[in-house]
């Protein structure tokens, strides 16, 4: 079955998908344009994103998910559909065996849900997969063997940190503190500091542009237009790095904080393993600059980014769906837990 198995990474921020024999064919934002009134869908993805902030007054654009969990399920489903019809088209012959990314500490009624709005979106069978798992798989690391390995995954809506050895999960944590938390405590500080409202696309622009989370890292600066708190009108300010490091602090600490305690909670063979090998940091959020350097300077471990860690999780789903047999049953024994 060829191209009929898909994997997702169905994140926050952004919807990635694998095609069996393919590789990742899809990478748009977690994103849904309506009309409010009719709920007429406009837009998802990409071209929903550019409406962010942007909308006329009848037209609302989404995030169906939240801190990594689904928030809408309606909308939820209708942008897996989209997706998934992209990406293999639509047909009798076209639902497909489905692989889902899910953070590492969700509710049974959280996973639940996500496995019911993948059906809904046309699968015909539903695989869960824990996130630092698949994020593993998906940075090359052989899980399989019965040594550590640990993936601190930095996401849009959650981080999760894990510990894997002999194929399956020994120790993990999840919080709901990742990417999305950092475009959120910018918008605040500079509200606070400078009497301007951003929104969050501006956010992530500083993110990316003059962030740095290790003391020592980089010194940008960059010019940031929004509306004056005090005036209504149009202002630009210079923000620098060391001001959103300021930002950002108390986020990064906690994400920290989660990697020391499941590093604390790990048996002495494998956190020795894990001294020897290091941690790897995948998502979006392992490219904020300084991160790795931090994690290291606190965790006294070694830290190793990622290849493409942004991709990490949805390669990881690819190589899970292709040894089906080996990692995965069928979500319907999850679903059966969850109702008892």
């Amino acid at each position: 079955m060829l191209g009929r198995d898909i994997g997702v990474d169905l994140g926050t921020a952004n919807v990635l998908v694998h095609v069996k024999g393919k590789g990742i064919v899809l990478n748009e934002p977690s994103v849904v344009a309506m009309e409010s009134h009719t709920k007429r869908v406009v837009a998802v993805g990409e071209e929903a994103r550019r409406m962010l902030g942007r909308t006329p007054g009848n037209i609302v654009a989404i995030r169906p998910l939240r801190e990594g969990v689904i928030a809408d399920f309606e909308i939820t489903e209708i942008m897996l559909k989209h997706f998934i019809a992209k990406t293999i088209g639509k047909g009798l012959f076209s639902r497909p065996r489905v692989a889902v990314c899910i953070p590492a500490n969700i509710t049974s009624v959280e996973q639940k849900a996500v496995r019911q709005a993948t059906e809904a979106a046309g699968a015909k069978q539903v695989y869960l997969i824990e996130e630092p798992k698949a994020a593993a798989i998906g940075a090359g690391i052989d899980i399989t063997k019965p040594s550590g390995s640990m993936v601190v995954d930095i996401g849009g809506g959650t981080t999760d940190v894990a510990v894997l050895s002999l194929g399956d999960v020994v120790t993990a944590s999840s919080i709901r503190i990742a990417g999305d938390k950092f475009d959120e405590a910018i918008v605040r500080y500079i509200k606070r500091q400078h009497n301007l409202l951003i929104g969050e696309r501006t956010a992530e622009d500083i993110k990316i542009q003059v962030v740095s989370v290790f003391p020592t890292g980089r010194n940008e600066e960059i010019d940031v237009r929004g509306r004056d708190m005090v005036s209504g009108l149009p202002k630009t300010v210079l923000i620098r790095t060391s001001e959103i490091a300021i930002a950002l602090e108390e986020s990064v600490q906690s994400i920290v904080a989660t990697a020391k305690s499941v590093l604390e909670k790990t048996p002495p063979e494998l956190a020795a393993d894990i001294f020897d090998r290091g941690i790897v940091l995948t998502g979006g959020g392992a490219l904020v600059h300084g991160m790795d350097k931090l994690m290291m300077d606190e965790l006294q471990v070694p830290v190793y980014v990622a290849d493409d860690p942004m991709t990490c999780v949805a390669r990881g789903t690819g190589s899970f769906l292709d040894n089906i047999d080996k990692w995965g049953k069928p979500a319907v024994a999850m679903t059966a837990r969850v109702r008892r």
